[in-house]
């Protein structure tokens, strides 16, 4: 199957949400490495596959916080590619060596005390987007 950057975004913002102005607040545990399955058992979510190809595996998954977009990708351009597409629909993003969650600005920032990471923003269209304030 191929996955084209519409139908990956397209998941993207129904999570996401319309947020900017992430920090990047304290240094936070060694970031995590491995599988979506890996990340999702170190983050504590029975990961929901949404995206399985070669390039890019991408899970919903919720916890006790919210809910968030996991994804791994083949390769470190790929993943750059991606979030730099990602961050014109706004929200905030962990990202580390290969993957990245998606979600509100709480949700990401509780995922960083178990996966480690950075913390990146989506840039921001306008005060009303999708019907969330901004």
């Amino acid at each position: 199957m191929r996955v084209t950057r519409a139908m990956l975004m397209a998941g993207l913002v129904l999570v996401a949400g319309c947020s900017a102005g992430a920090d990047g607040g304290t240094a936070g545990p060694e970031t995590a490495t491995g599988s979506l399955e890996h990340l999702a058992a170190e983050a504590r979510c029975e990961p929901d596959l949404r995206t399985d190809a070669d390039e890019i595996r991408q899970a919903i998954c919720a916890d006790g916080e919210g809910t968030y977009v996991l994804a791994t990708f083949a390769t470190d351009r790929g993943q750059r590619e991606w979030i730099d597409t990602a961050k014109d629909y706004g929200g905030y993003y962990l990202v580390g060596r290969k993957w990245v969650a998606v979600g509100h600005r709480d949700v990401v920032a509780g995922l960083r005390d178990r996966l480690g990471g950075t913390l990146e923003e989506g840039t921001r269209h306008g005060t009303d987007h999708a019907g969330h304030q901004g």
